[in-house]
């Protein structure tokens, strides 16, 4: 199925301009009728994709730009939160993810990750590529029972 609308927000790597993008997705969000619940989920995973940009994509002061494309489909929001960045080992990353021990409290999670931790968390299917930069691209469906079997993962795109 291919987007009925498509909006596309290129932000500089600052921490200044995630209420904007939050602000624009509540409101695409809420006009495409998810639940308030759903919303507050979604700017909480978008807030976490490019808190994690701006925080690692250019170190050292290095100038940079965010790039946040999204999808509106009949069933869902896609949402792609990508840098020109430095990229990180995403397989590794997504292993230490999965082993996560749901005994344990958030309190003893490491900071390294619990932003991806809480991505997936909250999104239906999140896929990280980071092959060039870090492209991590989040889905959420209107209606959860048409949520496919690997919704839920988080994935590298590549081998």
């Amino acid at each position: 199925m291919s987007a009925s609308d498509t909006i596309n927000l290129m932000i500089p790597a600052k921490p200044d301009y995630i209420g904007v993008v939050r602000l624009t997705v509540s409101g695409i969000a809420s006009r495409m009728g998810f639940s308030y619940d759903d919303i507050e989920d979604i700017k909480v995973a978008i807030s976490e994709a490019i808190t994690n940009a701006v925080q690692h994509a250019y170190p050292d002061g290095e100038q940079g730009q965010i790039n946040i494309k999204i999808q509106v489909f009949a069933d869902r929001m896609d949402i792609d939160v990508s840098d020109n960045g430095q990229s990180f080992d995403v397989i590794e990353t997504s292993r230490k993810l999965k082993s996560l021990d749901a005994t344990i409290s958030f309190e003893q999670l490491n900071e390294g990750g619990l932003g991806l931790y809480l991505i997936e968390t909250l999104m239906d299917q999140v896929c990280i590529n980071g092959d060039k930069g870090v492209v991590v691209h989040m889905s959420k469906y209107l209606n959860k029972g048409e949520v496919g079997q690997d919704a839920g993962k988080i994935y590298s795109s590549h081998k």
